[in-house]
């Protein structure tokens, strides 16, 4: 008899688990409608960047004339070929970007990690008080004029490298946002229990916080990173060396130097195979492709489990 009323149980068990599976799948008709409208997002996100490439190798005579076209009548490789031209500048200025992005990320995700953490810890005596410290910037800013003061007569970092990463390293929301998560999404039994074992609250950060913690950390390191990769403004206001330029900056001053002519017919006569436009596209395309190959590598941790291998309350 028990193993009748078993089976029956697992029967039933089994209906009801077909029975949610089938209220909560998607009808096919649906699922075609939803994957038209991403397909229609994705090229209208992905068809722009594949003109600019296609605009940045075309022939500044023919764009006059022919204007845009997916296919090009002539192409040309002069545009790069008059950035490469700088040939030192532009590794040197791919190099000290690539300095500052690492760093940066590094010492953002640090100190963000660490200031998240003890704001989500209900022991922490100050929590209180370093949450308001941390949010009065996201409602009232100093502006530029205060942040220009500060970087370069209070902490004296003008024309330094580290005034291009510092001040990129803290921002409020991501604190908050980090903190939220933090507070919601790992259990208290988890820390608990390491603490029961001895462990301290750098380790307890370290060995159990950050693991667990890994998509939402490479989603904060890839935003900060674009933050520090794209930036421009800081070497504008801050640094006066040649040898200290960021690549954004390098490609900004090639766009600002080859300003196309609002005539298209003074262009057509400009009687050089390059093109004011193209060698502009050609500097965004550059300064775009580092970040564009960044994003398949860290792309599996944003479909990553968040609490994986920890313990369920």
């Amino acid at each position: 008899m028990a193993e009748i009323s078993r089976r029956k149980m697992e029967k039933r068990i089994k209906k009801l688990e077909a029975d949610e599976c089938k209220y909560n799948q998607i009808k096919t008709s649906t699922n075609i409608g939803f994957n038209i409208i991403l397909t229609i997002l994705s090229l209208v996100c992905v068809i722009p960047f594949i003109f600019v490439v296609i605009i940045s190798f075309t022939d500044e005579a023919s764009l006059a004339m022919n204007g845009y076209r997916f296919i090009p009548e002539k192409l040309s490789f002069y545009a790069y070929e008059y950035i490469v031209s700088a040939g030192e500048n532009i590794l040197r200025s791919y190099g000290v970007t690539i300095f500052i992005t690492v760093v940066g990320t590094i010492i953002g995700l640090l100190l963000t990690g660490t200031y998240a953490y003890a704001l989500s810890r209900k022991t922490y005596a100050y929590r209180k008080f370093f949450t308001t410290v941390i949010t009065i910037p996201m409602l009232f800013s100093g502006g530029m004029i205060a942040n220009y003061l500060i970087v370069t007569k209070v902490l004296m970092l003008k024309d330094s490298i580290w005034a291009l990463i510092l001040p990129l390293c803290l921002n409020s929301f991501n604190i908050i946002v980090l903190r939220t998560f933090f507070k919601t999404s790992i259990p208290d039994s988890v820390v608990e229990s390491a603490k029961i074992d001895g462990a301290s609250e750098l380790t307890v950060f370290a060995k159990i916080i950050v693991p667990i913690s890994k998509p939402f950390m490479a989603t904060l390191a890839l935003f900060t990173g674009v933050g520090h990769w794209n930036n421009w403004y800081d070497s504008t206001f801050f640094i006066k060396t040649k040898t200290l330029r960021t690549l954004p900056y390098l490609m900004m001053e090639v766009i600002n130097q080859n300003q196309a002519p609002s005539d298209a017919n003074a262009a057509a006569h400009m009687g050089s195979s390059t093109t004011t436009l193209s060698v502009q596209l050609a500097a965004m395309v550059i300064s775009v492709l580092p970040i564009i190959f960044i994003y398949p590598f860290l792309q599996k941790y944003f479909v990553t489990g968040m609490m994986v291998g920890a313990v369920k309350e």
